[in-house]
């Protein structure tokens, strides 16, 4: 997952241009004859900040358009005390009709009314919906010969949670009717840094004409509670900011289409995401150091881990799991900036904290001082050395491919004291640029014949476990109750 926000500056255009990536793109092979363009938005107004130049030369080419807009975008504006959720989600619905109005006069429009930032929780609804849409155009071109209905959605990539799930959905049903994807970055310009190049191998440029660019701009200008304040109150200030709007101004539109039909996320991000990497990992590759480098960088933050309620909690959980209150010595691996480290400290009488990011290293260090050792190590192929009767691995095991993931379980249980405990706790949604998910992690972890499960806690979102070695023993067993 990616961790941003919108007030801040971001990555300038000056700063995209100079990096010369949208120079380097190849062009867009877009057909002259399109049957039918399905336009996703996860919000309105997604449809003209990510592709508006696509609209607007497809109307020209007299390409059918439908947009479908999978919430109201009511949550823009959470503290606003000017309009309501609702009265926000009714003004926005009429911006983007008032923005087909401009760019794509006679399109269809679908509204589903979804929650804003609840389109994870909502998938299946979207899903279903999404494909009776794509369905109904299908049949309405019998015998076509121009190729397929075109599919576009927001960037699995992009750093937003509903866009996330917006692409993934948008994937899974153009494999399955045979729809061509093509996905379009939003939030991706704000925060990546600018030698990112997760997903940029698989993206393309359709350079627009003036009149294609002047359709975008005012398409984009109807959505005035996004582009503008609703009111001089510093809650009601504009979502899209200058920046944003200089990366929607430009000559060019990207999108990304990976190769071949696929139902799972082409590119990042951390976790949201996803983030940003410096290659592409398959289930075989471990992901680079780079990728952490990157992600790190002009980031204090960039989890969440201070500031999310979600992670707070989980971490409670991950102390309240552990079967014993003090601890000799502890690792922990990918310690990051070393917020769950610094509890787990509470519990060890000695703690080394391993991580391959020196910015996360370096904020560790300030946060934790002397208290824990912290340790630089690109792991599994570099270990730290000595034995410990706790092993923790948080959050880092879908980051390895399989043949990495089977070495860093074999290091850990050699690792262990024979009275060690191993804890793994671990996403369990799908982030595009991890080699692995979680379930798959515990997976591997749960066939190693060293290890018997002591706790198993399983949540929609995350699961976490403890090893010790067999035979296991519980904590009421432990402790003469059971």
């Amino acid at each position: 997952m990616v961790t941003f926000d919108h007030r801040d500056t971001g990555t300038t255009e000056d700063a995209w241009r100079t990096s010369g990536l949208l120079e380097r793109l190849p062009p867009l092979d877009l057909p002259h004859a399109v049957p039918h363009l399905v336009l996703l938005a996860a919000h309105p107004d997604d449809e003209s900040l990510g592709a508006g130049g696509l609209v607007a030369r497809l109307v020209r080419q007299g390409t059918p358009i439908t947009v479908v807009v999978a919430t109201d975008g009511e949550a823009s504006h959470p503290d606003s005390p000017t309009l309501t959720p609702a009265r926000l989600a009714g003004l926005r619905r009429r911006e983007l009709l008032d923005a087909l109005d401009v760019a794509a006069p006679g399109a269809a429009v679908v509204f589903l009314g979804l929650p804003d930032g609840g389109l994870r929780e909502h998938r299946a609804a979207l899903r279903r919906r999404l494909s009776a849409v794509l369905a109904a155009v299908t049949e309405d071109e019998p015998g076509r010969d121009d190729g397929p209905v075109l599919l576009c959605a927001p960037w699995r990539g992009d750093g937003h949670r509903d866009h996330r799930i917006a692409g993934e959905v948008a994937a899974v049903v153009a494999h399955e009717q045979g729809a061509r994807l093509l996905e379009y970055p939003v939030w991706w310009w704000h925060w990546a840094a600018v030698d990112d190049a997760a997903g940029t191998e698989h993206m393309r440029a359709l350079t627009l004409t003036p009149p294609e660019r002047a359709a975008k701009r005012l398409a984009l200008a109807s959505h005035r509670s996004q582009v503008e304040p609703l009111s001089p109150d510093p809650r009601d200030a504009a979502t899209v900011g200058p920046e944003m709007l200089r990366h929607v101004e430009r000559d060019v539109e990207v999108f990304v289409e990976a190769p071949g039909p696929s139902t799972q996320p082409s590119t990042p991000l951390p976790s949201a995401a996803q983030s940003s990497t410096s290659t592409t990992s398959s289930p075989s590759e471990s992901l680079p150091a780079e990728f952490f480098d990157s992600f790190y960088r002009g980031r204090a933050d960039p989890w969440g881990f201070e500031t999310r309620w979600y992670e707070e909690r989980k971490r409670a959980v991950t102390l309240a799991s552990l079967p014993r209150a003090r601890f000799r010595a502890g690792l922990e691996i990918g310690c990051s900036t070393g917020v769950l480290t610094a509890d787990l400290a509470t519990r060890c009488d000695r703690l080394v904290g391993v991580d391959v990011a020196a910015a996360a290293l370096a904020a560790a260090r300030e946060r934790l001082g002397d208290e824990v050792e912290l340790v630089r190590l690109q792991t599994p192929a570099e270990w730290p050395e000595g034995l410990f009767d706790l092993v923790v691995l948080s959050e880092v095991g879908y980051y390895y491919g399989a043949e990495d993931l089977e070495t860093a379980i074999s290091r850990a249980v050699g690792s262990l004291t024979a009275d060690g405990v191993l804890v793994a706790c671990h996403w369990r949604h799908p982030v595009p640029e991890y080699p692995l998910r979680g379930d798959d992690v515990h997976a591997a972890l749960d066939a190693r014949p060293e290890l018997a499960r002591v706790v198993r806690h399983v949540e929609e979102d995350f699961v976490l476990e403890v090893f010790a070695r067999p035979p296991a023993r519980s904590v009421a067993a432990e402790a003469g109750l059971a």
